[in-house]
């Protein structure tokens, strides 16, 4: 026979959609374990049109066999509550992710420190967005055994169930810790098997660690659908690493930080590009033994590394500030962390991300600085600057020096402009020239990605400089005076001489790559199969909403 929820009671459930199960202990007890379901269902309001989704967990007895002569063959044991992940808004409003759509448990040694995450979305389709937020099993536990929801009143309002509880408690196992004499969910008394028949929801929804999730994505292109949490022992302690799948076949790589006593904070650490199909991350799991992430979607399966050290460059700087806990540096490269190795000469700084006190002795000033190159730009025109910063908690700030005078900042407005990738400067003027300096910061660690010898060419000057069909001719009708292109010449100097030259060299060899892109344009189609490998996206490049 099977043993099933009460039919066509919506009390039990309404139209539910499930998204996982879990068997939990639930004290020393085996014949105490719960079954966990996690689901959603739509529930009408009081007023009887509206529809809200709730996100639910409902818990069952794995021993239950119904009861004797009533809910015959149906749950006696079913209890369910609302698992709530929201964002309070200063004016007191709760907005809910109200769509459960992916949970995983992090079990420890005792049960009750177990971690539950969770993976919601909004139904909302003026506020979109996704979440993770983490419970504690203990709090879960805690609203099961608190008080039942009754509805009251003309309105069918739920208030806490103020009567009188049967025994033994509805929802107990039976053969458990407390019903040590009772063998058979049969043999529970008819008052307890009506109680949970009429009253299976509990009053106290079920929140999350510190109220609010832990991360937030809002006004994004994707969505999180699948989640897989694995536990890595760094030398400043323990942390939580995140692998987060989403609609469009990618995986963020995220790793959870202590900030202070009442909230955590979050690294993007990497994204990977794993189906190329933009193809939704359907099934996520990790291999401790073989330290791999298995991901399936509806084009296949693959597998991707829990630690790819090496894609944080070859320097001790690059390797501290990318904050992985799998990851530090063995004097050499970036690589494999091992809690049990003695070398000295590993650093790793999870926490901080501190390369001053991390990286001495490692090349740290050479580090630092970056070569001088020149550039030039043609007065009245646009040209750009360019300068990516290797992280996106990394902060730019642009400085400008000129003839040896000590550096400024660059005073940004509608003409010089700051990019992600770099600085815009339209209608170059002669105020521009001088040598300008791109400053990273990330932890209070400085850095200069970028050093720039900027030049200002005349634009008339240039426009004579490189017409190919008619050089000189303009100077025959000016005022009639007859010129030669080595009297012109030698109106300019030998350093202006330099940049003319220069920049002509430049405009020459942009324009060979330009014909060049375009041959292999057209070969393109025929390399297509060729280029089908997986792609991966460095963090270090990666910003959080994108």
């Amino acid at each position: 026979y099977a043993v099933r929820t009460d039919q066509h009671n919506s009390k039990w459930l309404s139209e539910p959609v499930f998204v996982d199960a879990h068997v939990i202990p639930d004290g020393t007890d085996p014949n105490d374990a719960k079954i966990y379901f996690f689901f959603k269902e739509r529930l009408t309001d009081n007023s009887g049109t509206t529809k809200q989704v709730h996100s639910m967990i409902a818990r069952i007895c794995p021993n239950d066999t119904g009861g004797q002569r009533s809910l015959v063959n149906k749950w006696t044991t079913f209890l369910k509550a609302r698992l709530v992940c929201s964002v309070m808004d200063e004016d007191g409003t709760e907005t809910y992710f109200d769509e459960l759509e992916d949970v995983f448990l992090l079990e420890t040694d005792n049960p009750r420190t177990t971690l539950v995450y969770g993976i919601f979305t909004t139904s909302s389709s003026i506020f979109k967005g996704s979440a993770v937020c983490v419970y504690h099993l203990s709090d879960i536990q805690t609203v099961f055994n608190g008080p039942f929801a009754h509805k009251e009143g003309p309105n069918h309002q739920l208030i806490p169930y103020q009567g009188r509880i049967p025994y033994p408690r509805p929802g107990t196992c039976p053969g458990g810790a407390f019903t040590p004499n009772m063998r058979t969910t049969k043999e529970f008394p008819d008052d307890v098997v009506t109680f949970i028949r009429n009253h299976p929801l509990m009053f106290n929804p079920i929140y999350p660690i510190h109220k609010r999730p832990l991360i937030i994505r809002i006004g994004a292109d994707y969505k999180y659908t699948k989640i897989a949490v694995d536990r890595v022992n760094a030398a400043d302690g323990r942390y939580h690493v995140l692998f987060l799948g989403t609609d469009q076949g990618t995986v963020q790589k995220v790793v959870v930080l202590p900030t202070n006593f009442s909230a955590s904070g979050e690294l993007i650490l990497e994204e990977l590009e794993v189906f190329q199909s933009n193809s939704p991350i359907t099934t996520m799991k990790i291999s401790s033994k073989k330290q791999q992430l298995y991901v399936s979607s509806d084009e296949g399966v693959t597998q991707v590394s829990l630690h790819r050290c090496h894609i944080y460059g070859t320097a001790c700087a690059d390797c501290c500030l990318a904050r992985d806990p799998y990851c530090a540096w063995d004097g050499n490269s970036c690589s494999r962390f091992y809690p049990t190795g003695k070398r000295r000469s590993r650093r790793q700084d999870v926490r901080h991300g501190n390369p001053l006190t991390q990286c001495r002795g490692f090349n740290l000033k050479a580090y630092r600085n970056a070569a001088e190159i020149v550039q030039y730009g043609v007065k009245n025109n646009t040209t750009f600057l360019e300068c990516t910063p290797k992280s996106p908690q990394a902060s730019i700030k642009w400085l400008l020096q000129k003839d040896n005078d000590r550096r400024k900042e660059v005073k940004l407005n509608e003409r010089i402009i700051a990019t992600e990738q770099g600085l815009l400067i339209r209608s170059v003027q002669d105020s521009d020239r001088g040598l300008y300096h791109c400053i990273a910061t990330e932890n209070n660690f400085k850095q200069t990605l970028a050093k720039i010898n900027f030049k200002v060419l005349d634009s008339e000057m240039v426009a004579i400089m490189t017409d190919k069909w008619s050089p000189w001719t303009w100077a025959s009708s000016v005022r009639a005076l007859q010129f030669h292109p080595k009297d012109f010449v030698g109106a300019f100097s030998h350093s202006e001489m330099q940049m003319i030259n220069q920049y002509c060299k430049d405009s020459r060899q942009q324009g060979q790559q330009r014909e060049e892109a375009q041959k292999m344009r057209g070969d393109y189609s025929k390399l297509k199969a060729l280029i089908n490998s997986r792609k991966s996206r460095n963090r270090r490049n990666q910003l959080p909403g994108s």
